[in-house]
């Protein structure tokens, strides 16, 4: 029973404390004036009464009602209900106006009201929530006030506070008050469940479904939650309503419905909330960051960007949803039924609430169902305590990776839900019932709304009725004020009056006393044991993995293994060991290794050899891997006995327990994994020890849960005497005393490492417990020791591992206070483990050294033996192999991922030499086991270096590792093996930098090469090369000389030394010089003859590449130059031949035949790095010319082009430099002959060639919005409105005037920015946007991403397609051929061009070796492709190291693949053209990989001027010093050609003069296989001497020391993509034919004849048989090739024929072409023959003289007649020795031979029967042979032929 109403209080408005605008209210009177001693009087109920504040108003008001709530210190609730009413006074202001003079300051005309209203509140204070009846009582206590009723107040309000009812029990209490009313008060069944009215609905109603969820799940997560609205009972309504839908949690946060607004900074608590203001303080809620705020008026719920609410798991949400709205809103469902019912109406509110309250209901019922199987209890008596196993929870319903019910689960509402419903002995409810009974229905039906639905009303039903157990009585009678027309008269309403405090008092003392001799009221305790419900296990889906972990196979195959394991049979386990491993990520294969290592455990333990014990860590290694921290499998668990279960013996009497082998892993740390397994022990102890007593008689209690014994216990704990009550407690308290100190040993064994030096717990930062947070525990703060921590006591103290030991310490004893505080052990017991703990742990780690000093004296398990690489000449290892595995990247070729066993990862060893990286080892697949796995790159290529740690899948521990990216496209990703150092890892990096970034290029191994041992004998040969060394020091002498101020300084270059390698001799002599001062442009002076002393270093230079070019050109020779002969418009020009006026410049350079070198020098500082136009190429038959030079600098740009007329000042230098420049032009302009021709600019304007269109000619450039947009003058005249050419070139046009310009000077587009154009000049500027340097980098890197990626992923925006797109690497590759194309049409239509872009040594020299490339065909052999290299790439100085960042200077510069990005463009044309280049793709991809591998020293500085001072440009004409060791590239290919046609492209048949133009559109380009092909098997081939000796050593294993006849030996070889080299297992027909030939002649012991003369005369014969048979062949270097799609040529023509369909003319050969006409009739079988002619004779079976008649009136003839049995045909010659085929007849076609008669004109003197005649299809020839014999013998050969066939 309880009092209906503890306090009765009146508070009015204090007028005394008017301070400003504020009022305040103060308490006027309360009864009872004593404090209750079970309830003290709440404090602040003023504020309460008006959370708005007090304040006077000038109209009276209606009375108001609302109920606030307060929380006390004991958290219970205190209900207030507040009534309001108005009372008159007279107004204070006027008042003291009236008193004083009138103030100046006063407004006049603001008239002050003389009355004002003052509010008073009447509230009730009580512990029970009763609105409506608070409601009535004041009211009615308010009535007989206005009303003035004939019963005293006093009687009333004493009645009230001595009225007691029930609380629960569902029975209806009538109750008066003494004023003529009646209530009758309501309680509800059961008191454990909320009453809500019709709250809930109305919180619905307002808010949404959608809302209301949302909050829900906040309050749960613990957010802040705060209500707007105007209305204060509708604040306290929501928050009531919110409060009843979270059942069965409560809510023990701040909870406030109605916050004063003084208040209102309670607002910013940290801690979680719900609190309602109204409305009126809005705007002070809107800086509120991290508060929900739900606005009931507006129906809205903001939620601030910061907070994320986690939701309802997936289905849930959906089907609680669906639930609301088949509630809320029936009619949704029939909305669109053709006929609908009647009426559809949803229930009534009251009815509503309560079916809304079922579906929360039930969805607790769904997201908690089986919880009770989680709890563990710890004690029973003397009270239970109960623990929940949060990790098994989520584990078993999978929901681990649930946000939301992890936050459930951890939030302060679910600890209290557990320690009030963990009991197993107590009173339930409805809740109970519903997780005992009805969980099964719930999973069932689940999926059916409608069902769903038919149990929510059940359930709603249930919730009605505990609040409505009667129907309702109208037995209520409550007076209410009446309602009379001067009601609101101010002058017939009295103050409400002062009551006597004693009459009242005796009211409540009276009541007390009459209390107190009523009989107590005995209520029988309904307790019972709450029962558990069906276990959770029976309706788990591993979400993730249900077919893997119910995959019978993979179970028995774990099963299989762990047999194996234990009989001995080490082979099989091996072979199964991978699949077991990949079996154990499922959750059933876990658990069934737990369970079969079980079995082989006796008495606790089981005792291996080192083998089993090795395979049995692996496998617990693995397993506990992939278990997460929280262990929520209990997989961890299980294991937990077992890693202390097995052992090997180590030596005397020391054991190495399991557990020393699987530390590695966070689950150990886990402070909740420890206390979960602790509880779930202590449950077994205690059920144990009551299972015991109940005895043996009881032998159906073997199946009883811990639950189920202890609610037993409980039910007879009132039963038992004090003596048996106290021993119970005693045994309970040992048992947990017992595990505790169990639980610390076992901690120290899994928490100290073997190694005692390494402490795990301290590295790994801050895990702790987190539901623990009083004892967090924090690993890093060591020196934090904890207040109850005993360990100083101990006295233990150890200097060495103290640090680990007291971590370990540390951490256990905070593991025990926790678990021992919790379950009540007593202090004594406490003490004496904080004692105990220390010396555990220092016992444990004196039995640890020994078993690791044992165990390191074990032999290592058998690692595979590490290869050695092969080396280079003059290679050497600068640290040899350390043990490493390569693991995969994300190329998937190699894992197996596409087919086939993983090569990858594989483990050996990886080697760092002068030149190379080398990976070599085996995989670890044991199916590829016998497998080489070579990868390397040259060390100078790499280009990124980066620290990873990995995890390998065999042993868990994780290990660091090196990621290395090569820019021959190639990636290292290898992780040091255990046995590796650290710091040995650490110089490995070392050194790799050091070799990678050398100080000087002398320090790069083309010069360090072969150099270590011989310094000496490198001093001696040094002499004999005298000529090159006097050559290099004149000409840096004379520089010297020419350059004004000397500063030179001597110079000694040594490189780093390493270890194992005497100091390196610089190249360069003691007293050699080298310039230092930058060339002064002030000092520069000049001679234009030659000094006599320098005629030596002349004649070397002319020895240079670009001479002989230059002479091959017409472009001048030397001599020409010294004599000045004019009739030549170019010259030498030696202006440069000191490198004075441009270093990066060859020594010679050709320039217009009438420009001094003085001009030169002027005009060559208006370009950027002094690289003024040079003629580089001319076109042999327009006479265009192509010049290349750097862009202008900016100020040269205005003046070059300034008006000539245009008013200036003086004549100031950049006039007279603009003008030279000007000259220099038209100089150039006058060279061509077009020009010099009388009507030159017609007859150039007219002219198109025939591969012209008349159209605009750069719509593509222009239109590719990237590309560029030229300035729009030039460009609206370059385009007309056509479209551009199919080749993606810029389609042709006449331009903007009828002629073309003489010379186009292709610019930067950013640099010619205000350039007029002058329409009177003979060039024009065409603006276009390059490719810059920064974009080839970024770019190149994200191809190497694409192409190589680091590691594997599904993402689709990662896609090899997509990333190769986003590098634009294509787009760059199209820019530069389109510039090239347009290019070469210009010249080829007989303008020259000026390529003047950047620095002039970039893009400038791609487009410029691309034009060449394409229009003279010289530069597509080998000679012709390496002279292009040398002139515009070496030559002119394109700046190798710098872009190849190849010294330490550069290295920051990054490395910027220009010259790979030219070679790609070659590839691209090479593709298209195949027939055009004497090399092959090979040979493109070899200089590729060498330019960046610095093997030679051909691609090393910058520029020639650098070559000549180190002494390298001319050392290559030398004799060599060190045969093994080339220097250049050029020769070694050269040499390697000899050899090998590995160069030669066997489709090499050019035509004359071809001028290539390659289609540039991105689709039109191939991603090229040197940057994603690899070959594991011997790593990359582009060092030929290794790939050999590999192979060599490779067939010598293969070879069988004897041969066995016995089996039959496979032909088959299986060919895997990325581990074989295809081209040399599957060969082409050639190579193989040329090889079997070399191995033939091998045999035969002849002398082996070249591959080169061998093609050759096999190509000069196909040749002389095409013409003999006067029919075009094939052409050898087609046949071979399969891969004619890219064929671009016109290739043959169409021919109708008479019935035989048609053949294809391919006329390869020209001279053929232009005779050739087709025999008619020729069938088509003879082009399958006619590609095997080789020989003349091979093929004749029978041959001689015939006589055969001619057509119609024709003379009969004597023709020389071949029988070719092989071709099957009949040809005929004019003579013997006639080459030339006159006709051939087809034997298929022939019908028969007869016997013939003699014709008109036969020839006289023959016998009848040498005549015959063959009759074919077509035609009947007739023959005549010398005799008739003669003619029996060719009518056989012939009938033979044809019965062959």
């Amino acid at each position: 029973m309880a009092r209906l109403a503890d306090y009765f209080v009146v508070v009015g408005y204090d007028l005394d404390k008017r301070g400003g605008s504020e009022g305040q209210g103060h308490i006027l009177q309360r009864f009872p004036e004593k404090d209750w001693e079970d309830n003290p009087f709440p404090q602040g109920i003023e504020l309460f009464c008006q959370p708005n504040g007090w304040q006077l108003v000038p109209e009276r008001e209606r009375p108001s009602f609302f109920v606030s709530v307060l929380t006390d210190i004991n958290s219970e609730r205190h209900y207030c209900a507040c009534f309001t009413f108005w009372e008159g006074l007279d107004n204070p202001q006027v008042q003291k106006a009236e008193a004083s003079e009138v103030d100046e300051d006063e407004v006049p005309g603001l008239v002050q009201p003389t009355q004002v209203f003052a509010p008073k509140s009447l509230v009730l204070v009580s512990r029970l929530d009763h609105t409506e009846v608070f409601r009535n009582c004041l009211g009615l206590i308010y009535a007989v006030h206005v009303d003035s009723l004939s019963v005293p107040l006093e009687t009333v309000i004493g009645n009230l506070l001595t009225c007691v009812i029930p609380v629960a029990g569902g029975s209806q209490r009538t109750i008066t008050l003494g004023a003529g009313d009646r209530q009758v008060i309501q309680t509800p069944i059961n008191d454990t469940l909320p009453v809500s009215g019709s709250s809930v609905a109305h919180l619905f109603r307002q808010l949404g479904i959608v809302n209301v969820l949302y909050l829900f799940c906040a309050a749960l997560t613990e957010h802040k939650i705060l209500f707007l609205s105007s209305s204060y009972q509708r604040l306290t309504d929501a928050c009531r309503a919110l409060l009843a839908i979270m059942f069965p949690l409560k809510y023990s946060f701040t909870y406030v419905p109605i916050l004063p607004g003084k208040l209102l900074e309670v607002l910013s608590t940290p801690t979680p909330f719900i609190i309602g203001v109204n409305s009126f303080f809005r705007s002070e809620t809107q800086e509120l960051l991290d508060v929900i705020i739900a606005d009931l008026d507006g129906g809205t719920v903001t939620i601030p960007e910061c907070v994320h609410i986690s939701l309802l798991p997936d289905p849930l949400l959906q089907q609680t949803q669906t639930a609301l709205s088949m509630v809320l809103d029936p009619e949704l469902e029939i909305a669109d039924h053709a006929f609908p019912p009647s009426s559809t109406q949803p229930s009534t509110l009251k009815i509503q609430d309560k079916e809304i309250r079922a579906v929360f209901l039930w969805l607790f019922g769904q997201l908690f169902h089986g919880y009770r199987w989680c709890l563990h209890i710890i004690r029973i008596h003397p009270e239970p305590v109960i623990r929940f196993h949060k990790a098994a929870f989520l584990g078993q319903r999978a929901l681990t990776e649930d946000d939301f019910l992890m936050k459930v689960l951890d939030g302060m509402a679910f600890a209290g839900f557990i320690s009030e419903r963990g009991p197993p002995y107590r009173l339930t409810d409805l809740f109970d019932d519903l997780m005992a009974n009805q969980v099964e229905r719930i999973r069932q039906e689940e999926c059916s709304p409608h069902k769903v639905m038919n149990h929510i009303k059940e359930l709603a039903e249930q919730l009605f009725k505990n609040e409505n157990p009667y129907p309702a009585v109208a037995m209520h009678k409550v007076q209410r004020p009446a309602e009379s027309p001067g009601h609101n008269d101010p002058k017939n309403l009295a103050i409400f009056p002062l009551l006597d405090d004693v009459t009242v008092q005796l009211f409540i003392d009276h009541a007390a006393a009459k209390l107190q001799t009523a009989p107590p009221v005995v209520k029988a305790e309904l307790k019972g044991m709450v029962p558990s419900g069906p276990p959770l296990g029976k309706y788990i889906v591993d979400r993730h993995g249900h077919v893997l972990a119910n995959s019978a196979r993979r179970l028995e195959v774990v099963r299989n293994c762990i047999t194996y394991i234990f009989d001995n049979k080490m082979l099989e386990a091996k072979k199964l060991m991978p699949a077991v491993l990949r079996a154990l990520k499922g959750r059933a294969a876990r658990v069934c290794l737990t369970q079969e290592l079980n079995q082989h455990v006796l008495q606790n333990r089981a005792v291996l050899d080192d083998q089993q014990f090795d395979y049995i860590v692996r496998m617990m290694n693995c397993t506990l891997q992939d278990c997460s921290h929280m262990d929520e499998h209990g997989i961890a668990a299980i294991l937990l006995p077992l890693v202390t279960a097995f052992c090997r013996k180590l030596g005397a009497g020391i054991t190495q327990f399991a557990y020393s082998c699987v530390q590695e892993h966070m689950v150990w740390t886990n402070m909740q994994f420890w206390e979960a397994m602790f509880y779930s022990d202590v449950q077994n102890h205690i059920r144990a020890l009551y299972l015991e007593e109940s005895g043996p008689a009881a032998g159906g209690q073997e199946q009883l849960g811990a639950l189920e014994l202890a609610s037993e216990q409980s039910r007879l704990w009132p039963t038992l005497s004090k003596e048996q009550q106290s021993e119970r407690v005693q045994k309970e308290e040992s048992t947990v005393f017992s595990q505790a100190i169990h639980y610390a040993n076992r901690m120290s064994y899994l928490l100290l490492p073997l190694d005692t030096s390494k402490n795990r717990l301290l590295n790994r930062s801050g895990i702790g417990d987190v539901e623990s947070v009083s004892n967090s525990y924090v690993t890093n703060s060591i020196a934090g020791s904890m207040a109850e921590s005993y360990d100083t006591e101990s006295g233990f103290e150890d200097a060495e591992s103290s640090d680990v030991a007291n971590s370990v310490v540390r951490f256990i004893n905070r593991f025990v206070d926790k678990v021992c505080n919790e379950s009540g052990v007593t202090n004594e017991h406490l003490k004496a483990l904080h004692t105990m703990i220390p010396d555990i742990v220092q016992m444990h780690i004196e039995t640890l050294d020994a078993v690791h000093r044992e165990s390191k004296r074990l032999p290592p398990i058998q690692k595979p033996k590490l290869l050695r690489p092969i080396l280079l000449a003059g290679e050497e290892l600068v640290m040899d192999g350390m043990r490493v595995h390569l693991i995969s990247d994300g190329r998937e070729e190699a894992t197996g991922a596409l087919g086939g066993p993983p090569l990858l990862p594989a483990e050996g060893a990886i080697f760092l030499t002068t030149y190379r990286l080398i990976f070599k080892g085996t995989p670890n697949d044991p199916l590829v086991g016998e497998q080489v796995v070579t990868r390397s790159f040259p060390i100078a290529s790499l280009t990124k270096e980066k620290r990873i740690s990995v995890s390998l899948s065999m042993d868990q521990f994780i290990q660091e590792g090196l990621q290395l990216r090569s820019c021959t496209f190639q990636l290292l990703k290898i992780a040091f093996d255990e046995e590796v150092a650290s710091d040995l890892a650490e110089v490995f990096r070392k050194h790799m930098h050091k070799l990678r970034y050398p100080q000087h290029v002398q320090g790069t191994f083309a010069f360090t090469v072969g150099q270590s041992g011989k310094t000496l004998v490198e001093h001696k040969t040094k002499d004999k090369n005298q000529s090159i060394k006097t050559l290099s020091k004149n000409l840096v002498k004379s520089a010297k000389r020419t350059i004004g101020r000397q500063y030179a300084t001597r110079k000694k270059y040594s490189p780093p030394t390493w270890e194992n390698r005497s100091s390196l001799q610089s190249e360069l002599d003691e007293d050699e010089l080298s310039v230092t001062e930058e060339l002064d442009q002030g000092s520069l002076t000049l001679s234009s003859t030659i000094r006599s002393s320098d005629r030596q270093t002349m004649s070397n230079v002319v020895e240079r590449a670009c001479c002989r070019d230059y002479q091959r050109l017409g472009l001048g020779t030397l001599s020409n130059s010294l004599t000045r002969s004019k009739n030549e418009p170019f010259r030498i020009s030696t202006v440069n031949r000191m490198y004075t006026v441009c270093r990066s410049y060859p020594g010679l350079l050709i320039v217009p035949q009438s420009i001094p070198d003085s001009t030169i020098q002027r005009i060559s500082r208006c370009y950027r790095q002094n690289r003024f136009p040079v003629v580089c190429w001319r076109n042999s038959r327009t006479k265009a010319v192509l010049l290349r030079s750097a862009g202008l600098h900016a100020k040269g740009v205005v003046g070059f082009f300034k008006s000539p007329n245009a008013p200036s000042a003086g004549p100031s230098q950049a006039d007279s430099t603009s003008l030279e420049q000007e000259k220099y032009m038209q100089a150039i302009i006058s060279s061509m002959p077009s020009y010099c021709e009388p009507s030159g600019r017609n007859t150039l304007g007219g002219f198109t060639s025939t591969h012209m269109s008349t159209s605009g000619k750069w719509g593509s450039i222009r239109g590719s919005g990237r590309l560029s947009a030229y300035n729009p003058e030039v460009g609206n005249r370059l385009s007309s409105k056509e479209s551009p050419q199919p080749n993606g070139g810029p389609s042709e046009a006449l331009f903007l005037r009828q002629q073309r310009a003489y010379l186009y000077i292709i610019g930067d587009k950013t640099q010619l920015k205000g350039g007029k154009q002058d329409s009177f000049q003979q060039w024009e500027v065409v603006p276009i946007e390059v490719c810059d340097v920064r974009q080839v980098k970024n770019s190149f890197k994200k191809l190497m991403k694409a192409c190589v990626p680091s590691s594997a992923t599904s993402e689709p925006s990662m896609t090899f397609h997509r990333c190769l797109e986003e590098s634009e690497w294509m787009c760059l590759l199209h820019r530069v051929l389109q510039v090239s194309v347009l290019v070469v049409e210009l010249l080829d239509t007989g303008s020259s061009v000026m390529v003047s872009l950047e620095d002039g040594w970039d893009v400038t020299t791609q487009v410029v070796s691309l034009v060449q490339l394409l229009s003279d065909p010289y530069y597509r052999t080998f000679d012709g492709f390496r002279l292009l290299v040398e002139k515009e790439w070496l030559s002119f100085g394109h700046r190798f190291s710098h872009r190849g960042a190849q010294t330490l200077a550069s290295q920051s510069s990054g490395f910027t693949p220009v010259f790979l990005q030219f070679l790609d463009c070659v590839h691209q044309i090479h593709l298209q053209f195949p027939m055009e280049f004497e090399f092959s793709q090979y040979y493109l991809k070899f200089l590729a990989y060498h330019y960046v591998s610095n093997r030679f020293r051909t691609f090393l500085l910058d520029s020639d001027y650098e070559r000549i001072e180190l002494g390298v440009l001319y050392e290559e004409k030398g004799e060599r010093k060190n045969p093994q060791v080339c220097k250049s590239v050029w020769d070694y290919i050269d040499r390697l050609n000899k050899k090998t046609p590995i160069f030669f492209n066997y489709m090499f048949s050019p035509e004359d003069e071809e001028v290539l133009r390659p289609y540039s559109f991105i689709s039109n380009l191939k991603v090229w296989d040197f940057y994603i092909e690899e070959t594991l098997s011997e790593g990359p081939s582009y060092d030929w001497e290794l790939v050999q000796r590999g192979r060599q050593e490779r067939l010598a294993e293969e070879v069988p020391d004897k041969p066995d006849t016995t089996t039959p030996k496979s032909q088959r070889h299986i060919v895997w993509p990325c581990y074989d080299s295809r081209s040399r297992v599957v060969p082409d027909a050639i190579t193989k034919l040329l090889q079997d030939l070399q191995s033939l002649e091998a045999e035969l012991g002849l002398p082996p004849e070249k591959w080169k003369d061998t093609w050759d005369k096999i190509k000069a014969n196909q040749r002389v048989e095409a013409k003999l048979e006067n029919r075009p062949s094939f052409n050898s270097s087609l046949l071979m090739s399969s891969n004619l799609s890219h064929q671009r040529r016109s290739q043959g023509v169409y021919l109708p024929e008479s019935g035989v369909g048609s053949s294809i003319n391919l006329a390869m050969d020209r001279e053929i072409s232009t005779t050739s006409t087709p025999v008619a009739g020729r069938p088509s079988t003879s082009t399958l023959y006619s590609q095997f002619q080789s020989t003349e004779s091979e093929n004749r079976s029978f041959e001689g003289i015939l006589f055969k008649k001619g057509a119609l009136l024709k003379p009969w003839k004597p023709r020389w007649f071949v029988l070719d049995k092989t071709k099957h045909q009949l040809r005929y010659y004019e003579t013997r020795q006639d080459k030339e085929c006159k006709g051939v007849i087809e034997l298929a076609e022939v019908e028969s031979v007869i016997p013939g008669t003699p014709t008109m004109g036969a020839p006289k003197n023959i016998e009848e029967k040498a005549f015959f005649d063959l009759k074919t299809t077509k035609r009947v020839y007739n023959f005549c042979a010398q005799d008739s014999p003669n003619a029996q013998l060719w009518m056989d050969s012939i009938q033979s032929c044809l019965s062959d066939a």
